[in-house]
């Protein structure tokens, strides 16, 4: 998702939330029930954006329902109508218990999909307090035209559980007023009543300390109850812990298994962690796959403890249900392993507040993700490379704006022939009065911003001007270019791709670096895209090979024509053996497939004869050179290659 996707979503939510907000500031202190249903109407046909919405609601004597309310095209066609409550969708919806919309059908057997397809326009969802069926809201076409979406199925459920409390009080407030219009007597009846508007009272408390799909405290009641514990712990010197816990792969099993997965994923979760609990320890949902355990009176040892326990309960499978994935899942459903990262911040030693513990929680958190550690304690002296991050985020855009980044070419000589085999493109970002900003500490800030596909795109658009501007000099010289993991999988890649290579007729000289961890996530995926760059001219290379996963049989299906041996193996082979022998290995290996060799990293002489001897193809590093701006490349070449472009020092070596 790019990031203008992202900001209409949010916008979209938080025009939602605002709707929702103005819905139950409007109608709070309303009890007349034909208002209350009215401003429901009108309200869920803005949130959804329909056409058509209307409100069946069960009638007092159980056996009927009423369209009673509704906004937008042609509803004084059905207002007023009365059916049998056993009769058309509203019979669905209360027997299942759950939303209408089009993606039920494909789950229905063949005979019910017959009987309901004409319905696929509608979205359904149900008006319920508790296990009491109140009714509906049923949305028939958008107004743009599109079927209806899960944001739609999403805002709408939230919306009518929240005004489904209003709604069952204003039908409570009617039928006290029928109570004492028709009968002062029944005081038993009238007790009841009030009691049901207590209930509502505390559903509607509960719903907003609770999270709906965990039943577990929500972010709201977890600050407070961390406050509460702060304050004792200040009053008695003790310490407070809390663990932040995050889904290392949830999204990826959203995507396998649906959202519907995803949910019955966290209820099982909530219930293994539930299990762990102390008395006195307070688990909550703070959103998402995201979770915190809070330790009263508890400190570093005990925090550590607990996190070990706590990564040790992830290690037995999850069991899904069969049906989920589309009714593709086992016989006995789908066994799932997932894992978690922990950030661990304690009280009084990392914060005094919950909102710095917190913070401090999550930025232990997330360097746990990276370094795959299961968890990690909070660290000041970590910390602050993340105030430089900061700072180096807001100045990045302000680079790529004003094109303030620099390439420099590191030359790959072919040791066999002699000949300049190409050049890699390696950036440099001279920021301001400051000395060249190395790599890698602007790319991982890059692509935390999402910021890494147009940086790439900037990359590839001034290698190929560095090309042509070489070709004016009678030079032809390769470019590799770094495409990083992130880029390499976002939609929009090849299709910005095509448009810089479809009449461009030096794009053979553009070669792409990637790395094999890239295979990981989506092995098929990823040799597809590859399999679309090939067909643009572009070659392949495998970086730093030998530092990742890759199979034999997955690397021999890869369209790439290149490996470069990854330099912690090369600079040192010359007094290591066993480095000595990963390279020679790898030189046989990438040859039996076909496949160029690169070693990166030379820099002694010693190292340059071996890797002739061994029969490696090209070689790179600083022995050669270090990485040049255009002009001093240009010297470069001149300097050191004869008119046959031939390298002049290769004599010497």
């Amino acid at each position: 998702m790019n990031e203008s996707d992202l900001k209409a979503r949010l916008i979209y939510s938080e025009e939602a939330l605002d709707l929702v907000r103005k819905t139950l500031g409007e109608l709070g202190n309303e009890f007349d029930l034909d208002i209350v249903l009215q401003n429901i109407a009108v309200r869920a046909k803005d949130l959804i954006q329909a056409k058509t919405i209307l409100l069946p609601i069960t009638d007092e004597s159980g056996e009927t329902y009423t369209y009673r309310a509704g906004a937008g095209e042609n509803i004084d066609e059905i207002l007023g109508e009365t059916m049998p409550l056993n009769y058309g969708i509203y019979d669905w919806v209360m027997k299942n218990k759950k939303a209408w919309w089009h993606e039920v059908i494909p789950t229905l057997s063949k005979e019910e999909q017959d009987h309901w397809k004409k319905n696929d326009t509608i979205m359904w969802v149900p008006l319920q307090v508790k296990n009491k069926f109140l009714g509906g809201i049923a949305g028939q076409y958008r107004i743009d035209g599109k079927p209806f979406n899960r944001r739609d199925l999403n805002q709408l459920s939230l919306f009518a559980n929240i005004v489904s409390i209003v709604l069952e009080n204003a039908i409570s407030v009617r039928q006290i007023e029928a109570v004492h219009k028709t009968n002062t007597d029944h005081l038993l009846n009238l007790e009841r009543l009030n009691k049901r508007l207590s209930d509502s009272k505390e559903s509607f408390e509960h719903l907003s300390l609770y999270d709906t799909l965990t039943d577990l405290p929500n972010r709201s009641l977890f600050k407070d109850r961390f406050n509460q514990q702060i304050n004792h712990a200040q009053k008695n010197n003790q310490c407070v812990s809390i663990l932040l816990i995050d889904l290392n792969d949830f999204k990826q099993i959203n995507d396998t298994f649906g959202h519907e997965g995803g949910d019955q994923l966290l209820k099982l979760l909530t219930k293994r962690l539930s299990s762990y609990l102390e008395q006195n320890d307070s688990l909550s949902r703070l959103g998402g796959d995201e979770f915190a355990l809070l330790l009263p009176e508890g400190g570093y040892d005990e925090a550590v403890n607990a996190a070990s326990r706590l990564l040790a309960l992830f290690e037995k499978p999850f069991t899904l249900k069969a049906e989920i994935n589309n009714g593709k899942g086992a016989k006995d459903g789908n066994l799932i392993t997932t894992h978690a990262s922990i950030g661990i911040a304690i009280f009084p030693d990392h914060g005094c507040d919950t909102s710095a513990l917190l913070r401090h929680a999550d930025h232990a958190m997330y360097l746990a993700k990276k370094s795959k550690s299961g968890f990690k304690v909070y660290d000041p002296e970590e910390d602050k490379s993340s105030l430089v991050q900061v700072t180096i985020i807001s100045e990045l855009h302000k680079a790529l704006d004003k094109n303030e980044f620099a390439l420099y070419y590191q030359p790959k000589l072919n040791i066999q022939t002699g000949k300049l085999a190409g050049v890699e493109a390696l950036t440099r970002w001279p920021r301001g009065n400051q000395a060249m900003t190395p790599p890698s500490i602007f790319i991982p800030s890059l692509e935390h911003t999402g910021l890494i596909n147009r940086f790439t795109d900037w990359v590839i658009q001034e290698a190929l001007s560095q090309i042509q501007r070489w070709k004016k000099l009678n030079y032809e010289i390769k470019i590799a270019v770094n495409i990083s993991t992130q880029t390499l999988v976002s939609q929009d890649f090849i299709h910005t791709l095509q448009t810089h290579l479809s009449d461009n007729p030096l794009r053979h000289q553009l070669l792409f670096e990637i790395t094999e961890n890239v295979f990981l996530p989506d092995y098929e995926c990823i040799v597809g895209v590859i399999g679309l760059i090939r067909s643009m001219g572009v070659n392949l290379s495998i970086d730093d090979f030998g530092t990742g996963y890759s199979s034999l049989s997955r690397l021999k299906k890869l369209p790439v024509s290149e490996l470069k041996i990854d330099q912690s193996f090369v600079c040192d082979m010359d007094t290591n053996s066993d480095d000595e022998a990963i390279v020679l290995s790898t030189i046989d290996l990438a040859h039996n497939l076909g496949l160029s060799v690169v070693a990166e990293g030379v820099e002694t002489r010693n190292v340059y004869k071996k890797l002739i001897d061994m029969g490696c193809d090209t070689v790179q590093g600083y022995l050669i050179s270090k990485p040049l701006h255009e002009e001093a490349f240009n010297a470069f070449l001149n300097e050191n290659f004869d008119k046959s472009r031939t390298y002049q020092k290769n004599k010497k070596y």
